[in-house]
């Protein structure tokens, strides 16, 4: 006998936006959204990279579309959710996860480093959850992507690490002010996921990466986990789809930590 079983993961017949959708966490949280019955608008200011997300999106045959946009233009932001929404006729989810990493001790820190920074990672969250409160004309959910690095200390991460908390106090905030139109907002603080943006890490002058102390820098990660792993995108992207989910409709102004367990909270 079939009985049949409701899909709590399932986002059909549902429009999700997700930023920084080039590569990395971004590119995969698209792709889960698109895998789980989704519509997915893909934003990224890096066009030709998005266009590669474009390709692997359409070998699946899922349903996408994309615009070129950087989250630190509010104007810019804001259109694109006006279009999305003209075009859809609604928006039920929105995935803040376009962000940047830049090294450099406090001491050290300059305007220009510091500011765009706070650019992208922060007014970037600020604009996203603007711009989604204003076209979810029938609730939904909005995910923001933080960082360990927002809750512990990392030397060389000063300013990287205050964007990321402000993403935290924003999402707790947005919660409280968007939980009477049904919006429900929610944040990720993952561990050391490898992705092309930390790939600085353990890369030569020239680009390239070093081999050797791309192994070192991984042992070290593992060891600080009591799994002995570090992640993937995918467990970041799975987190932002049960965020999206209906699996997640008591959840609001949470902060999930997929960090394999350097930190709980």
């Amino acid at each position: 006998m079939n009985v049949s079983r409701p899909d709590y993961f399932s986002l059909a017949n549902k429009v999700c936006v997700v930023t920084g959708a080039a590569s990395g966490i971004g590119r995969e949280t698209l792709l889960v959204l698109g895998r789980s019955g989704a519509h997915v608008v893909g934003l990224d200011r890096n066009i030709d990279t998005l266009e590669e997300t474009r390709a692997l999106a359409d070998n699946e045959g899922l349903s996408v579309e994309f615009y070129a946009a950087d989250v630190a233009d509010r104007d810019a932001i804001m259109s694109v959710a006006d279009q999305v929404l003209k075009k859809n006729g609604r928006v039920d989810g929105w995935a803040n996860v376009a962000g940047i990493l830049r090294y450099a001790f406090i001491a050290d820190i300059t305007p220009e480093h510091v500011n765009e920074l706070i650019a992208v990672n922060q007014l970037g969250v600020l604009w996203g959850l603007a711009a989604a409160a204003k076209v979810m004309k029938s609730g939904g959910s909005i995910v923001s992507v933080a960082s360990a690095g927002g809750e512990m200390p990392f030397p060389r991460l000063g300013g990287y690490g205050m964007t990321k908390a402000a993403v935290i106090q924003l999402t707790r905030t947005a919660s409280v002010e968007f939980g009477e139109l049904g919006i429900r907002v929610n944040a990720i603080a993952p561990g050391y996921v490898e992705t092309p943006m930390v790939a600085a890490s353990y890369s030569r002058a020239d680009g390239t990466i070093d081999e050797a102390l791309k192994a070192q820098f991984f042992d070290a990660r593992r060891s600080q986990s009591p799994l002995s792993i570090t992640g993937e995108p995918l467990d970041i992207a799975l987190t932002v789809l049960y965020l999206m989910s209906d699996a997640s409709k008591f959840m609001t102004g949470q902060v999930l930590r997929p960090n394999g367990g350097v930190y709980f909270g």
